[in-house]
């Protein structure tokens, strides 16, 4: 089935509410390409590997979570950027990116993502009570400790997580948000939290985690957002019978 570029655009639009988030960089169409659309590749980020491969694959839409044009970045159109624009252009390939809507997504989000591929239960958002909160908390069904939770994300994630504290800690409640969310890690705390995973840390997360007296997991910024969007372009799939193609660039961070 084929869908044009256009009603592409609304369909996800009405499903991401982009308007409804203050972000670091432009949500939704960033580069047009062909107006008619048969085939969508999905990735988390938008690097020359990535595009070199959707050209390979003859996609007519690149659909990801790290797209371009991020705040105080330069406005120049020269070296790297130049050359990832002019491949798009060239190939007539539409770039679509979702950064935070993708994230919050109540049903294809990557937090809810990770939750279902953890086998951890939502009970609430990191903000409590907001619909769009970007982090979320909640419990893990079968695993009962750090150590048991760690070793669920090096088996469902394929990357082997950074644990600061007891592996023999039991844990009540988690709070988790993917990316280069470690900030969150005092509003974990504050939600009661034993233990707070996200994908990036930074040196002082370190000593939040000691000094706030709980449980932290890095498990990767790549890693954590594979899934959203992943489960974004099968949604597109099922809708509209267009094909979908996921793409995946190995990042160790």
């Amino acid at each position: 089935m084929m869908l044009t570029l256009t009603d592409l655009v609304k369909h996800l639009d009405i499903l991401l509410e982009p308007q409804a988030y203050k972000d670091y960089c432009p949500n939704g169409l960033q580069v047009e390409g062909r107006s008619q659309i048969l085939r969508v590749a999905t990735a988390v980020t938008a690097s020359q590997n990535i595009l070199d491969q959707a050209v390979a694959a003859g996609a007519d839409a690149l659909l990801v979570h790290h797209g371009y044009f991020w705040k105080n970045e330069s406005q120049t159109v020269t070296g790297m950027k130049y050359r990832r624009l002019s491949t798009l252009i060239k190939n007539d390939i539409s770039l679509l990116a979702y950064h935070l809507p993708l994230d919050a997504h109540s049903e294809l989000g990557n937090n809810v993502e990770l939750a279902r591929i953890l086998d951890w239960e939502i009970s609430d958002g990191l903000e409590a009570g907001n619909p769009r909160s970007i982090g979320l908390v909640g419990t893990a069904k079968t695993d009962k400790t750090v150590g048991e939770i760690a070793a669920r994300i090096h088996r469902e994630l394929d990357r082997e997580p950074l644990v600061i504290g007891d592996a023999a800690k039991e844990i009540r409640k988690i709070g988790w948000c993917s990316g280069a969310a470690q900030g969150f890690i005092e509003g974990a705390a504050e939600a009661g939290c034993d233990l707070y995973v996200s994908g990036e840390i930074s040196e002082n997360t370190v000593h939040a985690a000691r000094e706030l007296g709980i449980a932290y997991i890095a498990a990767g910024h790549h890693a954590t957002e594979r899934y959203g969007v992943l489960a974004l372009g099968r949604w597109l799939q099922d809708q509209f019978g267009i094909e979908h193609l996921a793409l995946d660039e190995n990042n160790p961070v």
